[in-house]
């Protein structure tokens, strides 16, 4: 992975960092002024990366997609109404730790203090390094929000055993990043059975 260069090769290298575990991460170009309803699109996959670069949905082709167009989510919003209740759901992250969070997603650890998973300090270099690259793609000023519960005022999501949810999935527990800003929109989940 080059450093300090984001492009297409970059971001999917990037990408493996989820590459044994369920998460999707899906991409769009922002088109509404109330971006909750391009969260809706991008988890209805009516939406494609505006850069034509790689986005990740493991339940692609899977039974239950087949059986439900939507799954693994619930619900979607697609209203302003919807926007309203999913707004409730979701608070706004500090930059600070959004790093922590996306690495979070590719341990998938629910109540874990990850800092103690078996290999942690042997993958963390390089589960950082792709982190880092994921967030070089949304500018200062992009704001991020997530579904999880923290303590403090910049979480430090490796170390925070006891994580309430709200979760937006059919699984017992999900993690999730939602990243907007003037141009893109992004959804980054993790989906769990405890």
């Amino acid at each position: 992975m080059q450093e300090g260069r984001l492009d297409r090769q970059t971001w999917s290298e990037a990408l493996r960092l989820y590459e044994w575990v369920c998460t999707f991460v899906g991409v769009a170009p922002r088109g509404h002024h109330e971006w909750w309803l391009d969260v809706g699109a991008i988890m209805r996959l009516e939406t494609r990366d505006p850069r034509g670069w790689e986005s990740v949905d493991p339940f692609e082709g899977e039974e239950e997609r087949l059986d439900d167009p939507l799954f693994p989510w619930l619900d979607t919003p697609a209203t302003a109404a919807d926007a309203d209740r999913y707004r409730a759901r979701a608070d706004e992250l500090p930059r600070s730790s959004v790093r922590s969070l996306l690495v979070l997603l590719a341990v998938a650890a629910s109540g874990t203090d990850v800092s103690r998973t078996a290999g942690w300090e042997e993958h963390r270099p390089e589960r950082e390094r792709r982190a880092d690259a994921i967030l070089s793609r949304f500018p200062d000023g992009t704001r991020f929000y997530t579904n999880l519960g923290w303590q403090g005022e910049n979480p430090d999501f490796y170390k925070q055993s006891s994580r309430s949810c709200d979760s937006f999935s059919q699984y017992e527990w999900d993690a999730g990043l939602i990243a907007v800003n003037d141009h893109e929109v992004a959804v980054f989940w993790n989906f769990q059975n405890v």
